[in-house]
């Protein structure tokens, strides 16, 4: 495989600490974790691998391979212990160990530190020979997973899939979905995005092909679904990488669904549209595991 020697990470850099009120939302998820809002049954297994604090889930029978998978939060929120239930889900439907990533956040970790921490999993998990070895992710941590993906393909060592939910991948915050659909996305806007972006960034270009990964190249990616919601701001980002991906010859599938929220399926299966893509996203997992479900 031809690897791309353009992609490489910047160094890391010291970043500041986070806002009061960033703070506080932090400790609100924190405390709604502890009260045991997403809790599991079983519980997820407390693991560190390559530094990086991990959630596992484990399927009742063998496993058929392993799904990393990397939270949103806009790079700046969030924790693993928040997709607990869509993870343990979908580690019991296709029989796959799930794994739930606890990378570095900013302003404290600006980029790049999250995506180093999500490369440092995956080389340690290859290097186990853990396999099949799928990377997901939702909103910022479908960025985390497109870009740690990049990298991979760069090195010739690329996962076997990648699932990207209502995945945010252009930093520079220029989809005319922010303004078409702000009055359809509750949950995320140009004001909130740009504020992200700034303190992930904190001087670094967007335009940078990992910051962005929708503006990088994309040959050599393996087989990809990606989900989005019609109405969300973050739709183009989503349609836009599925018409890269095509475009490059990938083996790719985009899920559009009219009326559902930004990642509704790791925040509820109740809410519309979430049970239809938990169902598209375990049927791409079977594909590439090869299970018959």
């Amino acid at each position: 495989m031809t690897t791309d020697t353009r992609l490489t990470l910047p160094p890391e850099r010291i970043g500041h600490p986070a806002a009061a009120d960033l703070v506080e939302r932090r400790g609100g998820l924190a405390a709604a974790a502890a009260a045991g809002l997403w809790r599991t049954d079983p519980p997820p297994i407390t693991e560190t691998i390559a530094g990086v604090r991990t959630l596992r889930f484990e399927p009742p029978g063998p496993s058929r391979g392993v799904v990393l998978h990397f939270h949103g939060g806009a790079f700046r929120l969030g924790a693993p212990e928040v997709v607990a239930k869509f993870a343990a889900a979908l580690a019991e439907r296709c029989q796959v160990t799930v794994l739930a990533a606890a990378y570095r956040l900013a302003p404290e970790n600006p980029f790049p530190a999250g995506i180093a921490d999500g490369r440092a999993v995956l080389r340690a998990l290859q290097a186990q020979g853990a396999g099949p070895l799928i990377l997901s992710g939702d909103s910022a941590g479908g960025g985390v997973a497109a870009s740690v993906t990049a990298l991979a393909v760069a090195e010739g060592a690329p996962p076997a899939g990648l699932v990207l939910l209502s995945p945010w991948l252009d930093l520079t915050v220029s989809s005319p979905c922010y303004e078409t659909n702000a009055a359809t996305d509750p949950l995320f806007s140009r004001d909130s995005a740009e504020q992200a972006a700034e303190l992930y960034l904190q001087g670094m270009s967007p335009n940078d092909p990992l910051a962005s990964p929708l503006l990088g190249p994309v040959n050599g990616f393996p087989p990809t679904f990606v989900s989005i919601g019609e109405g969300e701001v973050l739709a183009d980002d989503g349609r836009g990488f599925h018409t890269a991906l095509l475009a490059a010859g990938v083996k790719t599938s985009l899920s559009a669904i009219p009326g559902m929220e930004h990642v509704a399926v790791t925040r509820g299966f109740e809410l519309t549209g979430a049970t239809q893509t938990f169902d598209e996203v375990a049927t791409f997992i079977d594909g590439v595991t090869g299970r018959r479900a």
